[in-house]
């Protein structure tokens, strides 16, 4: 090793003590501030939820510049997608928070009589998000609105990916958070590891499953319970006998308009019969011109790659050699504006790269089967996707679909939608993921439950104590074991 190598290696190792401490400090200050107990409070929950909505109201312009420097996310995929949903969390939050804080009474058994018992949610402490870069507003912000309002302080950890908007984040929760109880660190790898060295009370991350299992070893080693949400390959099952403009449309709105395939819960791969294949891509076809125009290159309705490194892999998904001859539509790429058409590939083999890994981008590949009951086997040969789609008017077909395909979410007849219902957790399952937030789900994702049994002191069962004897055992069996009787003769001593 060189003198100029150990020097260099010097400086690294100095930066990176330097950035543990900085986080450290960090993460001492919010402890402090959690300690005061002023995140536990309702009025500082409501104060700090009111904010961020108005946040989203008063610099909804803003953020939609950000999301089109970033993304060149089209201005009602940004507000629609990102914006107005971020708004419904603070809505419902607001709403519903007295009672989520409320302890929910419940009953207790003989053995404790008489007494009461409740289970009371408790703030975890001090949390890390650490957010995505394809929604980089709404999937930063909308854990936030959990963690606040379960009464947490919070590090949020946004993309560096998606920079304008990371910096815009930054900013304004300077501006209308309370910076000693909830903070944004930005950066990039050291940042985020210098981060994930220290203890939390939880870890949330987005993004994807390699880095997953980073933040999940490192929050192992503080026994730090984690939510991950991930992605996988979601497929969408199209059955025939259905209305195929309806279910073309909104396949093309779950894939193409939602970030340009750039979404975790975007449709990821088609399987039909091999006999409606053909109808199904000639609609898709047309649909496709419907929407982004014969050159979609000139369509402002699609986000761009987000960068050249997500470019080249999509590409080199297209170049393989096992599926570059089945390309039926699209295709077209511009590397300098990270451009690449809405792009319909039919009967890829199940080997090729682009069905062996997230495709995350324009791309969707169709499949074929003999009869659409193969197509269950197909999904569940790989792992369990966060979400899976059907189209069928077969109830039959629906109520197999439910029970046989496990994935996070499951949507009969449409795509993306069950995100926004937000009585419904979402989550993923196996390798896309584990936990679940939206509505209470986000609430009790940042929350404890804690188990409470209050007691008086009458009441008192001698038979608890020593000298443990053969009928205090038999009273107490008979208790434990809910025999009325058995306690009767116990008490009465008969045999």
């Amino acid at each position: 090793m060189s003198d100029t190598d150990t020097d260099t290696d010097t400086e690294t190792e100095t930066k990176a003590e330097a950035e543990v401490y900085d986080a450290s400090m960090q993460v001492k200050e919010l402890r402090e501030s959690f300690a005061s107990g002023k995140t536990r409070c309702y009025k500082w929950r409501v104060s700090q939820l009111e904010s961020l909505f108005k946040l989203s109201v008063v610099h909804e312009e803003d953020i939609c510049d950000a999301l089109r420097s970033d993304l060149s996310k089209p201005v009602m995929e940004a507000i629609i997608h990102e914006i107005a949903l971020l708004k419904n969390s603070c809505k419902l939050a607001l709403k519903e928070l007295r009672r989520w804080m409320t302890p929910e009474k419940v009953k207790t058994s003989i053995t404790t009589f008489p007494s009461s018992a409740a289970i009371v949610p408790e703030p975890l402490g001090v949390v890390l998000i650490i957010s995505a870069w394809n929604y980089p507003f709404l999937l930063s912000l909308d854990p936030v609105v959990g963690a606040i309002a379960a009464g947490n302080a919070v590090v949020l950890k946004p993309s560096e990916i998606s920079p304008a908007t990371s910096s815009l984040m930054a900013k304004l929760v300077g501006k209308y958070l309370d910076t000693s109880a909830v903070k944004v660190i930005e950066g990039a790898t050291s940042e985020t590891s210098a981060l994930l060295e220290q203890k939390w009370d939880k870890i949330f991350y987005t993004g994807s499953g390699r880095v997953g299992r980073i933040v999940m070893a490192a929050a192992a080693k503080h026994l730090t319970p984690v939510v991950l949400e991930l992605g996988g390959k979601s497929p969408v099952v199209v059955d025939s006998q259905i209305n195929l403009q309806v279910a073309c449309r909104r396949i093309i709105a779950g894939k193409w308009g939602c970030n340009n395939g750039q979404a975790c819960i975007a449709p990821d791969y088609i399987i039909t019969t091999k006999g409606f294949a053909p109808k199904l891509v000639e609609t898709l076809k047309q649909e496709l011109e419907r929407f982004y125009g014969k050159n979609p290159m000139e369509t402002k309705d699609l986000s761009r790659i987000v960068n050249a490194n997500h470019f080249a892999r999509l590409s080199k998904l297209l170049d393989d050699d096992k599926v570059s001859g089945k390309i039926v539509h699209g295709g077209e790429r511009d590397k300098a504006k990270l451009q690449i058409t809405p792009t319909l590939l039919l009967d890829v083999p199940r080997d090729s790269l682009i069905m062996t890994e997230e495709i995350f981008g324009p791309l969707l590949p169709i499949l074929t089967v003999d009869k659409v009951e193969d197509s269950f086997e197909v999904v569940n040969s790989g792992t369990k996707p966060l979400a899976a789609y059907l189209f069928t008017n077969n109830k039959r077909l629906k109520d197999q679909f439910v029970a046989c395909i496990s994935a996070g979410g499951v949507a009969i007849n449409d795509t993306t939608l069950h995100l926004t219902v937000s009585t419904l957790p979402f989550g993923g399952v196996g390798d896309s993921g584990m936990g679940s937030y939206h509505g209470k789900f986000s609430f009790d994702a940042f929350s404890h439950k804690k188990a409470v049994l209050y007691r008086s002191f009458t009441g008192d069962a001698p038979m608890r104590y020593p000298p443990y004897t053969k009928g205090k055992l038999r009273i107490l069996k008979a208790l434990l074991g809910g025999d009325i009787w058995g306690l009767i003769r116990a008490l009465f001593g008969w045999s």
